[in-house]
């Protein structure tokens, strides 16, 4: 990848290069410990085999914009980022359940294997997949820390780390206690920006920026640019969750209704909705027994009121909001391309 040029699928592989080395060490030493915990390091693995690395790459065009040139050493704290994601990934599975992701099986759901021939097989599963998720977050600051960058630099950056830890547990909490109340589109929103596009976009984007010693004025921009956008990678995240073909998206169509998570998608049916549509939904979210054809019946209601649209017009709105932004920025034009490029990336896809 030359210096004003963005390669996303050479920059990918040397994100994906650079974790799948230190998760697969850290693996070895866990092992280390004692056989039987094979089982779990395996998941440690597991959770960085695959992903899009667009926080990866939200930090690296942080510290790109403010100037600085291509480094090795950049690429792995930003691969730290990763590691946060997967860490959330594996507790969010978690509390919500779900048994795919990427189309394999989630750690709680791999795990439960591992310890088959005891009673409480589910809940061990369970609760070595909360550890698993707790390692990943541990990983990423041991990546981070030892990234080869000066410590003065890390030293701008690291507050940022508890300020996006604590948004992200905040958003987390946020889900888990709206979880059955009246859907309400304005509360799905605060749920969507505290608990994805905080840690999504805008986070990488700063810590990217801190390390490079980005001004105020380049922060602030930060993120304006970074939180529309973060939002719009979480809408299409809603749409593709109910919409999408789970063959790309890898995850099952009907975890959001049957856990009646307080999507944006969701609050905006309900707000459309009139008494006999609402009845009906009241009649199906959050069933533990839901079927197909009851998803169908929910995806119909939000068809016919025209609620798909109006996410995609959320979406479209913000990635605007965020292109703004990004346009007034005073950053190299090699940075605009590719946080454009990443914007499109992060809203417009099938996965």
């Amino acid at each position: 990848m030359t210096s004003d040029q963005w390669g996303p699928a050479t920059f990918k592989a040397r994100v994906d290069e650079v974790l799948h080395h230190f998760v697969a060490q850290e693996a070895d030493d866990f092992t280390a410990i004692d056989p039987a915990l094979a089982p779990v390091a395996q998941q440690v693995e597991a959770a960085v085999a695959e992903g899009k690395r667009l926080r990866a790459a939200f930090c690296y065009w942080g510290w790109r914009a403010v100037g600085q040139p291509d480094s090795d050493a950049l690429v792995r704290a930003a691969a730290s980022m990763e590691l946060v994601h997967a860490a959330a990934v594996v507790h969010d599975d978690l509390i919500d359940d779900s048994p795919l992701r990427h189309g394999r099986p989630t750690a709680h759901t791999a795990l439960r294997d591992a310890v088959a021939r005891r009673p409480d097989a589910d809940a061990t599963a369970r609760s070595l997949a909360m550890l698993v998720g707790d390692l990943l977050m541990s990983l990423a600051g041991q990546l981070f820390a030892t990234c080869g960058l000066p410590a003065a630099y890390l030293a701008r950056a690291r507050p940022l780390w508890s300020v996006m830890a604590r948004e992200l547990i905040a958003g987390e909490c946020l889900e888990l206690l709206r979880t059955g109340e009246p859907p309400d589109t304005a509360v799905s929103l605060k749920v969507i920006r505290y608990k994805t596009a905080k840690y999504t976009v805008e986070q990488p984007l700063l810590i990217g920026g801190a390390l490079a010693g980005a001004g105020t004025r380049l922060r602030e921009g930060y993120s304006t640019y970074g939180l529309p956008l973060g939002e719009a990678f979480q809408l299409r995240d809603d749409l593709l969750g109910l919409f999408g073909d789970p063959e790309r998206t890898g995850k099952a169509n009907i975890d959001d209704v049957r856990g009646r998570r307080p999507t944006a998608l969701l609050a905006e049916t309900w707000r459309l909705a009139d008494a006999g549509e609402r009845d009906v939904l009241c009649a199906l979210l959050g069933r533990p027994d839901l079927g197909g054809q009851d998803l169908d019946a929910v995806r119909e209601v939000m068809r016919r009121l025209g609620a798909p649209e109006q996410i995609e017009n959320m979406i479209g709105a913000r990635v605007e909001e965020a292109l703004d932004a990004l346009h007034e920025l005073d950053v190299p034009a090699h940075a605009v391309t590719a946080l454009t490029a990443l914007a499109h990336s992060a809203a417009v896809r099938l996965s």
